[in-house]
């Protein structure tokens, strides 16, 4: 037994939690900045693309406005839907760890901000799909991409409201992202260091728990 046994409900990223996506999405990135006339975009700024909403990446990192965010999210998605889904891959031990959660009784969630339609092609393409009750994610306007809303959703959906009272739920994500929509909720953060964060990420947006290898969930 270890100090995260207690947690009964477990809320999972996807994107540098359950798959490693970096490819795929800066990829498309890449695509859409080159339709803009904006080429040979260094590799850490294609990076921040990893994780927050399609719509605040384009307008932070490179000023677009609201409309012209909007439109670029449409090219990024032409690859995306194309290509990009797929350029994926699964983190070893994930498949086993999601196995024995499920053998120990623990119910299983996705809560990511990727729009839905995308979400589920990689989580059956990848075979993850079955080992989830449900998956939550954004829609295509990204109306719910804050991870807060979208932890917020999967708990009405799923009646959870009695859990997280009793801190029965724990989310697991990479980025401070699912450290601050976790807390929004009142809920712990698990944060993993094979994704797309680090030490100093987690200790500033204060996660509860950071582990190393998903294993350590068990």
């Amino acid at each position: 037994m270890n100090q995260l046994s207690s947690f009964t409900h477990l809320f999972w990223d996807l994107d540098g939690t359950l798959t490693e996506s970096a490819p795929g999405i800066m990829n498309s990135a890449r695509h859409a900045l080159d339709y803009y006339g904006i080429h040979d975009v260094p590799q850490s700024t294609l990076k921040k693309f990893i994780g927050p909403p399609l719509m605040d990446s384009f307008q932070e990192l490179f000023g677009f406005s609201h409309e012209k965010a909007h439109e670029a999210m449409g090219k990024y998605r032409e690859y995306f839907w194309e290509k990009g889904l797929f350029e994926n891959s699964v983190y070893n031990g994930i498949i086993e760890t999601l196995q024995a959660l499920k053998n120990q009784g623990k119910h299983l969630y996705v809560a990511t901000s990727k729009p839905e339609v995308f979400m589920k092609r990689i989580l059956e393409r990848f075979q993850l799909a079955r080992f989830f009750e449900f998956a939550g994610g954004s829609d295509l306007e990204e109306s719910r991409s804050e991870k807060a809303l979208v932890i917020q959703y999967v708990i009405q959906e799923n009646h959870l409201e009695e859990e997280r009272k009793n801190g029965k739920i724990l989310m697991i994500g990479d980025r401070k992202h699912d450290i601050i929509g976790a807390h929004k909720n009142n809920i712990p953060c698990c944060a993993c260091l094979w994704g797309y964060g680090n030490r100093q990420e987690f200790s500033e947006f204060g996660a509860d728990y950071v582990i190393e290898r998903p294993k350590e969930l068990l």
